[in-house]
């Protein structure tokens, strides 16, 4: 498909716009447009979540499980993603041990 043939009149303007559209992934166009994330598709980013999620419950049941006088555990950190605004900042744990009124109120 030559480009030129749009300005020839040989192509038109609607279908040059549906051949633009539906370029493939790893074309160049998508590619400059978008940079790495023409890389990723929807099931990559959401596998890249099912990460996140998994390891922060890994990171949950260890803190959850783990000896009261143990260090605490690092909070994991997200799966990168190319594209920016994207990748999920992780907060930070807050750290509350309850005293004895909010255990005795807690398991009553």
């Amino acid at each position: 498909m030559d480009l030129l043939d749009w300005h020839r009149g040989r192509l038109s303007t609607r279908r040059l716009s549906v051949l633009v559209r539906h370029l493939p992934r790893d074309s160049s166009t998508l590619r400059e447009l978008h940079g790495e994330a023409a890389d990723w598709s929807v099931t990559d980013y959401l596998i890249a979540a099912a990460v996140d999620q998994l390891t922060e419950a890994n990171w949950m049941f260890a803190t959850v499980n783990r000896d009261e006088d143990a260090e605490p555990l690092e909070y994991p950190k997200p799966v990168p993603r190319p594209a920016p605004g994207v990748e999920r900042v992780a907060p930070e744990p807050e750290v509350h041990n309850p005293g004895p009124a909010e255990l005795a109120q807690f398991f009553n």
